[in-house]
């Protein structure tokens, strides 16, 4: 099989599937047969709660290090009884989400990066975390900008085969955060590729870019692989998370992770999912309030066929055809996926400047272009680095 029929296949892969999960019951394990172990997540209140869950447990799959959660796995038997702990908040399965589809930079230039380029501001200074499949860690685009990376799932193995290779991927795992899949690889490069003269650049080009690898090779990840690169994200102190990642139901958990980031001057970036068209359809983590939820344009300025839309939506980003980086070379993706991380790139310009999360987030939102799309489809119009950055924003063609 060729080359470019594994990326096909790989692409179709990685179509969203975590919907199955909104009919699994209140806790996600109603279907369960009673002597099943089943994998939840656990919030509790006080150590009382964190005893009990303890207790119920056959095995402690995750212990977080600032939010109030913990991952076991136990009897389905089990959970009635924590459900009606009072020292319990909620016990929720610990599902997937996935990573949010493909296909890239013209974008660079609609976004007026470029001009933020020629002004000589590069990012140089900010931490953004491309929190997804994990990063080439030898690609002469991003090289030069990799900084710390940490790995919550395991590179090399994954989805429904266990073989990273049924995927066509030959990334050979030389960092446990290295990227199996093509997806986290492409949204570093639209985030910060390096302006190096070859390839592609990136809305930003000398952030210090962090992998953190919380998908699969098959772009998948449990609700706690994803809410632990969360929090780990605030607990280095990072400027921005990038998710391009998302799931029909929400968590609890994850939830958490992201008020507990943002709360320590993390700004969180979300991919809106690509479920539409539609009118009312964002995915989580992108509905979450926290989150900067991120919309895909083509260009030609229209929303894209795909992109969900919804009165969660934050700003709008270049998102179809997109040109960036993945193992071993460049192609092009399509999907908010690829919209995200346009947008974070954005926030680490403005962040090391000196911005806070807050400060960003309203920046990027006071200065964006109005294209003549809806609010639920653009929010507040479409990513200007330049305006954000105080720039003349007229190369808008």
């Amino acid at each position: 099989m060729s080359d470019d029929n594994n990326r096909v296949s790989r692409r179709n892969v990685l179509e969203l599937t975590a919907g199955s999960l909104a009919t699994a019951g209140a806790t996600g394990v109603a279907s369960a047969k009673p002597e099943e172990k089943v994998e939840v997540n656990v919030g509790f209140k006080n150590e009382r709660g964190l005893g009990a869950a303890r207790q119920s447990a056959t095995d402690v799959v995750r212990e977080f290090d600032s939010i109030d959660a913990i991952t076991v796995e136990l009897p389905k038997k089990a959970i009635s009884g924590l459900e009606r702990n009072p020292n319990v908040r909620y016990v929720e399965e610990n599902g997937t989400m996935e990573a949010l589809g493909e296909t890239t930079p013209w974008g660079i230039d609609r976004v007026d990066a470029d001009v933020v380029h020629a002004n000589g501001d590069t990012g140089d200074g900010a931490d953004v975390a491309i929190v997804d499949t994990g990063i080439d860690d030898d690609h002469p685009d991003l090289q030069a900008n990799l900084g710390a990376g940490k790995a919550f799932v395991e590179c090399g193995s994954g989805g429904w085969t266990g073989n990273c290779t049924f995927y066509g991927n030959g990334n050979d795992c030389n960092e446990p955060w290295s990227d199996d899949n093509d997806h986290g690889t492409h949204c570093a490069g639209s985030a910060d590729a390096a302006d190096n003269q070859e390839g592609v650049v990136g809305v930003s080009t000398a952030a210090t870019l962090h992998a953190v690898k919380v998908l699969d090779c098959a772009g998948s990840g449990t609700f706690s692989d994803i809410a632990a690169g969360v929090e780990y994200v605030a607990n280095q102190g990072w400027d921005v998370a990038s998710l391009s990642l998302g799931g029909d139901s929400g968590s609890q958990t994850l939830h958490d992770a992201i008020q507990y980031a943002d709360d320590n001057g993390v700004l969180v970036v979300a991919a809106a999912g690509n479920a539409g068209p539609c009118t009312d359809c964002v995915k989580y983590p992108a509905k979450y309030p926290e989150c900067v939820a991120v919309s895909a344009t083509t260009s030609d300025d229209q929303l894209a066929d795909f992109s969900s839309q919804g009165p969660e939506v934050d700003i709008a980003a270049p998102g179809k055809n997109v040109n960036s980086t993945v193992p071993g070379g460049y192609t092009e993706f399509s999907g908010t996926s690829m919209a995200c991380p346009h947008v974070a790139g954005a926030a680490g310009l403005l962040m090391a400047g000196g911005d806070s999360n807050d400060q960003a987030r309203d920046q990027l939102a006071s200065t964006a272009e109005s294209i003549g799309l809806a609010d639920n489809e653009s929010g507040n119009g479409l990513l200007d680095a330049a305006a954000a950055m105080g720039y003349d924003s007229s190369d808008d063609t």
